[in-house]
């Protein structure tokens, strides 16, 4: 079983920058592809970015060029930075793991582990 535990989460003004990061416990998570998703009130869960074992990165349309994932699996951490923020990224970031590696990246439901997730609220 793997336990992941998001940070970092907080109120932001349009245009600042964020970085929320996810702490794993329980198993190594050096072989997952590691992702980062959100949901927004009253919207569906959707695809923020994700990062491969070999460290290859897949953002969202939505995100590329502002958003950076990265882990560090010495330290079973995984990390979202986000810049030129807007108020369209308001939404609650978690943090997701799926050991396999499945198919689709952008597909939550391949992911196993989840964690509570993280606050983000970006002012006008």
């Amino acid at each position: 079983q793997v336990r992941l535990v998001e940070s970092g989460g907080g109120l932001v003004q349009a245009g600042g920058s964020l970085r929320v990061s996810c702490a794993a416990s329980g198993r190594t998570i050096s072989t997952y592809r590691m992702g980062w998703f959100r949901q927004a009130p009253g919207k569906e869960r959707e695809f923020v970015a994700a990062i491969s074992p070999s460290i290859a990165t897949y953002y969202a349309d939505s995100v590329k060029g502002r958003f950076t994932i990265s882990r560090d699996n010495t330290k079973s951490t995984v990390a979202l930075q986000m810049n030129s923020l807007k108020p369209g990224d308001t939404a609650v970031y978690y943090c997701a793991a799926d050991p396999y590696a499945r198919f689709s990246i952008v597909s939550a439901s391949n992911y196993d582990y989840w964690g509570q997730g993280t606050q983000v609220t970006v002012s006008s």
